[in-house]
């Protein structure tokens, strides 16, 4: 894998540009898994009963895998799965809880269950300070330390697995803050867009940092923006403020702008799956991902907002300084 250096010290991979996939914004499940069978694999998504990861799950089912869900809410994700995942293989876990993540991966060696496909969905999107018990932001707990603990832990089983991939959720969103070095739990000052921000940056550097330690291991790594879906992400979000930010009219309703460019769940989850099952992708890892491809890095424009990877979201260097400060910050627990 060859970097470029450009603006001093910034490495990014000459793999971060499109390839062509012939999908795009709108594209659905069955149209990215036309072809694909998984048969005998086995897949695990986090958060894969609601929104987006509900129709990962149900995607990687229908083209043959075994599908297995970590759940903080068991019981409605039974529910919610019911028909589509077996029930046995819906399992608790609490990403906010490091204890939590430690024994379901345990628990998980111990039945001795292969693992070719590890999707990295589950997140809080710009909560209220909701510090964890360990006095972590909890965006950050959640979204990037539970899945550094979930992902670390079941390297050792996805090395035994031909051809196994990684996928982690970013967002379009990690353009609203790089890692804060000086204040990652944001204890100085909490701002809920620049904490998910990092947060979705720190997503994409995992992808980043586990494809520089995996490259010689068979497994391939990528970070996606799903896109703007309207799921219960949401959840701590104001009538109001989706009227500031554009996504409703002033009466409530879906406004002209995420009617045109908001997608639905499912093709939400369509660049999860195309990254988890695309040979055209066979020769590619650690990239940030976007409607069915590999994303350029961002330019200037009206778009930037919106469209491309920030390069501190992509920089291997950061990867590799975010990996350590994890790992130092878990290593105080003990």
């Amino acid at each position: 894998m060859g970097y470029s250096i450009e603006k001093g010290k910034i490495m990014i991979s000459e793999q971060q540009k499109p390839v062509d996939s012939g999908f795009g914004a709108k594209s659905e499940p069955n149209e990215v898994l036309e072809g694909i069978d998984l048969s005998g694999k086995v897949a695990m998504v986090t958060g894969g009963y609601s929104g987006i990861g509900l129709e990962t799950a149900r995607g990687l089912k229908e083209a043959g895998a075994r599908v297995i869900v970590p759940a903080r809410r068991t019981d409605v994700a039974k529910k919610e799965l019911s028909g589509i995942v077996e029930e046995e293989d819906i399992i608790e876990m609490d990403l906010a809880d490091p204890i939590s993540v430690n024994h379901f991966v345990n628990e998980y060696k111990n039945t001795g269950t292969s693992l070719d496909i590890l999707i990295n969905n589950a997140a809080v999107m710009a909560c209220p300070r909701m510090p964890t018990k360990e006095g972590w932001d909890l965006q950050f707990a959640v979204n990037h330390i539970g899945h550094f603990i979930l992902t670390r832990g079941l390297l050792p089983i996805m090395m035994k697995s031909s051809e196994a991939r990684i996928v982690t959720l970013s967002s379009t969103g990690h353009k609203l803050s790089g890692i804060q070095w000086e204040d990652v739990h944001f204890d100085e000052s909490y701002d809920k867009w620049k904490a998910y921000g990092q947060s979705k940056t720190a997503a994409s550097l995992l992808a980043v940092e586990i494809s520089n330690k995996m490259k010689n291991e068979g497994i391939k790594t990528y970070s996606v923006h799903p896109g703007g879906i309207f799921t219960p992400l949401q959840r701590h979000l104001e009538k109001e403020e989706m009227i500031a930010l554009g996504w409703l009219g002033e009466d409530g309703e879906l406004s002209e702008m995420a009617a045109a460019n908001f997608k639905s769940p499912t093709q939400g989850a369509a660049t999860s799956l195309w990254c988890a099952t695309s040979p055209i992708l066979n020769n590619v890892s650690g990239v940030y991902c976007e409607n069915c491809d590999v994303a350029v890095r961002q330019e200037d424009g009206p778009s930037a907002r919106y469209m491309g990877v920030a390069d501190w979201a992509v920089d291997t260097d950061e990867a590799s300084k975010l990996w350590e400060l994890t790992e130092h910050t878990l290593s105080s627990l003990s």
